[in-house]
């Protein structure tokens, strides 16, 4: 019999859903409390690698993934010169394996509706409106307090709840993001015909000006600079301003950033709880226990690895000890962790300027690196 036979996660992200499933499927009682009053239907693009791919396949979405997505196993690096010169297009490393793209962009509400519909058909509860406000830990379960007023009680809960999750807070972990000194603009639009694969340039007046395919008609295109105070009004405006040095794909792109298209803007951040991810009966994983600027295309792997691996442990053990989270943690923070670093580093290195940086080295020591299973 698994460790626990009712289970609470807070949170209805990939990472949170992930482990719903996995849990569910294996016969565990599982409710997601969710702050938003319903399911979320905007937002943008979102860059999944094969190790991310590898998960999907496991939670048996794959081929609705492959369907609502576009999947290319090349990268293309480009001049930041007025014709978009193609400098190179470089293979790029299949890190779920030789029968999965090496890397997958789509829509990331789809990505989340997939793995809702695939959650409640393995029989977990999501509850909307849960706004968390306490846990209390009796060493044998767990109580939730959410600001409606009522309370459940957990054999464990799963704190999958983000950047700025309330259950870190709640169970006494400090640790905070930190803004890296990086913006980001991103744009949800149309996709050129010639866009079929991610483009990166680097240089010009941007960082990074690149583009990911979403889907048969979208990208998501983005461009990174010095962090600074924005208006995501001004985006329309701005993001044209930026990527008239670049050419190729961008003159398209850019004909497109008006105010029907969907703009944000953000700072790059980054974290690292470094050391046990849980407190008691209390476990916090992807965004919630790491975050990383996306230099590396890593974020969301690495947050449905936690879940993953999590899940796997739970539903092995007779019960749960300090061993199952010396476990966990002996799985996922090296991993994280080098992950995080490579992220920042990266991004540190464009900050300071440094122009014999070794870029392609450590991007394909991170590739390496998750292209063994977590």
């Amino acid at each position: 019999m698994a460790a626990v036979q009712n289970v609470g996660i807070v949170g209805a992200g990939a990472a949170g859903l992930t482990a719903a499933i996995l849990l569910a499927d294996a016969g565990i009682h599982v409710e997601v409390l969710e702050k938003a009053d319903a399911p979320q239907t905007l937002g943008s693009g979102i860059t999944l690698q094969g190790n991310a791919l590898r998960v999907l396949r496991q939670l048996g979405v794959w081929e609705q993934i492959e369907a609502k997505g576009y999947a290319f196993s090349t990268l293309g690096l480009r001049a930041p010169d007025p014709a978009g010169t193609v400098i190179a297009v470089l293979d790029d490393m299949r890190t779920g394996g030789d029968d999965l793209p090496a890397t997958l962009g789509m829509y990331r509400p789809d990505l989340t509706a997939i793995l809702r519909d695939r959650a409640e058909q393995a029989g977990a509860r999501i509850s909307y409106g849960k706004t968390l406000t306490g846990i209390t830990d009796d060493g044998g379960s767990v109580t939730v307090s959410t600001a409606d007023g009522n309370t459940a009680r957990y054999d464990l809960l799963i704190g999958a709840d983000g950047l700025h999750s309330a259950v870190r807070k709640a169970i006494g972990i400090d640790t905070e993001p930190k803004s890296t000194g990086m913006g980001i603009w991103r744009a949800f639009v149309e996709r050129p015909a010639d866009v079929v694969r991610t483009d990166l340039t680097y240089g010009g007046p941007c960082f990074i000006a690149g583009y990911c395919p979403t889907g048969p008609d979208t990208i998501y295109a983005y461009l990174v600079e010095r962090a600074q105070e924005r208006r995501h009004e001004d985006g329309p405006r701005i993001m044209s301003e930026l990527a008239a040095a670049y050419g190729g794909p961008w003159n398209e792109i850019r004909s497109n950033l008006d105010h029907s298209a969907r703009i944000n803007y953000t700072w790059f951040t980054t974290h690292l709880v470094d050391g046990p991810w849980n407190r008691g009966r209390t476990v916090i994983i992807g965004d919630a226990a790491h975050s990383c600027p996306p230099t590396v295309a890593q974020g969301a792997a690495m947050a449905l690895e936690d879940a993953a691996v999590l899940a796997e442990l739970l539903i092995k053990a007779d019960e749960v000890t300090e061993t199952v989270w010396k476990e966990f943690t002996d799985r996922r923070l090296d991993r994280a962790k080098a992950v995080v670093n490579a992220s920042v580093q990266l991004g540190q290195w464009m900050l300071d300027g440094v122009r014999d940086a070794d870029v392609p080295g450590l991007v394909h020591s991170v590739s390496v690196m998750v292209k063994e299973p977590a």
